[in-house]
């Protein structure tokens, strides 16, 4: 149930278990009835009474029964999807199979291929999409992209399905919550953006943010509804003499102002390291409109964008026509931002009816599967034909398999000409060599370089929007190791990587056969001990490590092998390389906690359920700062319980946190800071203010003397009457640094000062 539904709750506490369940399904149908759906009602009734039988006497962590949740994720697929029957009662079996005795031939026999095949996809996915092991996570991240080929409907179905988990993660233990909101984060938000959820993936987001910054998503909270009233009074004078002018077309239309998410507001605060105060652009206006009778949509948008700039002069800068070319994902929309009477920047976006429920609900739920055939090749369609090539050739590495994939996932799009005047899409920052693989494989791997507009470019140069290109090619020519330096796509990266493993097996094979020859001119036998004796020898901890040596000229094999082989340095190393290899064979079976209880290196177990303390003993800690991001008391932080059974604290918005998170989420701790007197941590502020005599010795003054902080670097650089500088000082915590930058602030020619991140901004 959404957050401050409490009239909702008030109405299912009079009520027995029963008819609480009988009313959420009823309020299903309900909704479905108002769709433009064709009446099913009898199916849905069967689903549902055949998975209320099936999850009998079985309750969710929260207490309440689990039929609730299949329900909810059927309305979700219904309301906030718009998808129809089929879904609907997929979504209220989809948890049937996994959970219980039936089989998917049980429920073919009784809903139909097609509804069997949908569980049976979300069956196969189950568990989220990444396992407790990293060939798990990237296997079953290629499962769930597969679905996404065969029907569209499973991946909209997991989608509505990890939106009510989110939803309702309050249940669960604050490192379950660290995990789910991670992988949510890192994957599932993204993925609803490029099928065009906006409001599921907004929400993800949101959802995600108060469980990684429950603090800073309050304060947010907070602060927008202290400031609603003034919002609200800027829109209704903007919006006066718009609806004036608007009445003149003949329209009917809807005006309202949309408050940005929570977590939008803070990630552009962090992007340019502004207060909550100083972002004006809190809300946005959207005008929706009906078309008129035999009228074309997009002249209306720019019928009305005319009409409002002839009131409010706009900003040219900030023109996104998405109308005339939608984005990748079906979206369609005219942006523009104008001056509003009270000198504030007003963003408005102009959509028909249509647009916004393409925008709304995503372009997947008019895809393919409403009566009404959508024609054109869509951006939707061609995208997935893109991860369908990246499947063909997954990288091995799950970590890397996955950041590839997600490359493509939440990228700004820009617009690339052929010679022939063909538009490729590619995102921004994309590089020519890109654009080559964009084409087709075969250009990419012989590319040799580029022209730009009529003008040779190397292949590392980024296009910009409206470039023409034409890639030059050569056959001899052949992926190089340094090329994934400069690719930004997820097909360019998956194909290079691909065809440089097939030349290293290539390299492989052939040092093989000269190692052989080489044994056989010995007249010893072909034995892979003897091999692995050798690699050893040579410094190899795998024989293939010796092999491609050979080949690249990197080893000089002598014509007689059997002196080495019985040379007492040769034993030696073998030993060495048999120790190496029992080691990584520990290594990689060595497994954290039992029965999800952690061990630490000093053998102490700790409950998940419970907070890990951070706390100092005789100056020494009970955990490690992580080198990336440095977090200090009072930083929103988690502990990561690396394979040693050290405890690593990472910020909780640490890059390299997130991935952790993500990927080991059973040696996530849910953490909190203890009093630290006596250790300290290191923190960077960065100042900026008009060059004056005496600046810097008071900048130190407050610093040294009145904080009585040491300060371990200090970087001032002037230039045109202005400052800047970097101050790295030792503090106790987080407070510490807070007070010194409010002190700061103080001083009158120093104009601002902030935190910098220590190393991942």
């Amino acid at each position: 149930m959404k957050e401050g539904d409490n009239k909702t709750q008030e109405i299912k506490n009079s009520l027995t278990e029963d008819q609480v369940i009988e009313k959420e399904f009823q309020e299903l149908l309900h909704t479905y009835l108002n769709s433009n759906h064709r009446r099913k009602i009898e199916r849905i009734t069967k689903a549902f009474q055949f998975a209320k039988e099936a999850h009998k006497g079985v309750r969710r962590r929260s207490g309440e029964p689990y039929i609730m949740h299949p329900i909810a994720v059927a309305t979700i697929v219904c309301s906030e999807m718009g998808l129809g029957s089929t879904s609907i009662c997929s979504a209220l079996l989809h948890d049937v199979v996994e959970d219980t005795e039936y089989t998917t031939e049980d429920l073919q026999a009784l809903f139909g291929d097609k509804i069997a095949q949908i569980v049976d996809g979300l069956t196969k996915i189950s568990g989220g999409i990444f396992g407790e092991k990293a060939s798990g996570q990237a296997e079953n991240f290629r499962k769930l992209l597969l679905t996404m080929n065969n029907d569209i409907r499973v991946i909209l179905i997991k989608m509505a399905d990890r939106l009510h988990n989110m939803r309702t993660l309050d249940s669960m233990f604050p490192a379950k919550q660290y995990k789910i909101a991670g992988e949510t984060h890192y994957i599932y938000a993204p993925l609803a953006h490029r099928l065009g959820l906006f409001s599921i993936k907004s929400e993800l987001e949101d959802l995600s943010f108060k469980y990684e910054h429950p603090k800073t998503y309050e304060e947010i909270k907070k602060k927008l509804a202290t400031t609603e009233k003034s919002r609200q009074n800027i829109f209704e004078e903007f919006a006066i003499p718009v609806r004036k002018r608007l009445s003149t077309l003949g329209l009917s239309y809807d005006m309202r102002a949309r408050v940005k998410s929570i977590y939008s507001i803070w990630n552009k605060m962090q992007k340019k390291k502004i207060p909550f105060e100083e972002i004006y652009d809190l809300f946005a206006v959207r005008i929706i409109f009906d078309p008129l009778p035999n009228s074309d949509e997009k002249k209306q948008c720019w019928d009305i964008y005319s009409t409002i700039t002839d009131i409010y002069r706009i900003r040219p800068d900030r023109i996104r026509d998405w109308v005339s070319r939608p984005k990748a994902n079906g979206y369609q929309a005219l942006h523009l931002t104008v001056m509003g009477p009270d000198g504030q920047w007003v963003e408005i976006q102009i959509r028909s009816r249509k647009m916004d429920e393409i925008a709304e609900k995503g372009f997947a739920a008019h895809w393919k599967y409403k009566e009404a055939k959508v024609e054109e090749d869509t951006e939707l369609d061609r995208w997935l034909r893109t991860i369908t090539d990246i499947l063909e050739s997954p990288n091995p590495n799950a970590i890397d398999f996955l950041d590839t994939i997600k490359l493509n996932l939440f990228s700004s799009e820009m617009f690339v000409f052929t010679p022939k005047g063909d538009i490729k899409v590619l995102p921004q920052n994309a590089t020519a060599l890109d654009f080559a693989y964009a084409l087709h494989s075969n250009i990419g791997k012989t590319c040799i370089g580029a022209k730009a507009n009529h003008k040779l470019i190397p292949l590392s140069q980024q296009l910009k929007s409206g470039d023409q290109v034409e890639i030059l090619t050569s056959r001899s020519q052949r992926p190089q190791p340094e090329w994934l330096k400069y690719i930004i796509t997820a097909k360019a990266r998956t194909q290079i990587e691909d065809d440089l493993r097939k030349q290293h097996k290539e390299i492989v094979i052939k040092g093989q056969a000269k190692l052989e020859a080489v044994l056989k001119k010995s007249g010893l036998e072909i034995n892979p001990n003897y091999m692995d004796k050798i690699a050893a020898y040579y410094g190899f901890a795998k024989r293939e490590s010796l092999f491609f040596a050979i080949e690249k000229g990197e080893v000089n094999l002598p014509e007689n092998l059997s002196k080495l082989l019985r040379s007492r340095n040769g034993n030696i190393f073998m030993n060495l390389f048999r120790q190496a290899a029992q080691l990584a064979a520990r290594k990689a079976t060595k497994t954290l906690g039992v029965n999800d209880k952690r061990i630490t290196q000093e053998g102490t177990k700790i409950d998940p359920t419970q907070p890990y303390i951070l706390r100092e003993e005789l100056e020494k800690r009970n955990y490690e700062v992580a080198d990336c991001c440095q977090p200090m008391p009072g930083d929103d932080a988690l502990g990561f319980i690396d394979d040693k059974g050290n405890v690593i604290v990472h910020k909780q918005d640490c890059p390299i946190g997130l991935r952790l998170k993500t990927n080991f989420g059973n040696r996530i701790l849910n953490t909190e800071w203890s009093g630290h007197s006596s250790t300290t941590f290191e923190g960077t502020l960065s100042l900026q203010g008009l060059d004056s005599i005496g600046v810097l010795n008071e900048v130190t003054r407050i610093i040294s003397n009145d904080f009585k902080v040491n300060i371990i670097h200090l970087e001032i650089d002037v230039n045109g009457g202005f400052f800047t500088g970097v101050v790295k000082v030792k503090v106790q915590s987080l407070e510490d640094l807070k007070n010194l930058r409010i002190k700061l602030t103080k001083v009158n020619q120093v104009k601002s000062v902030r935190r910098l991140d220590n190393h991942y901004n």
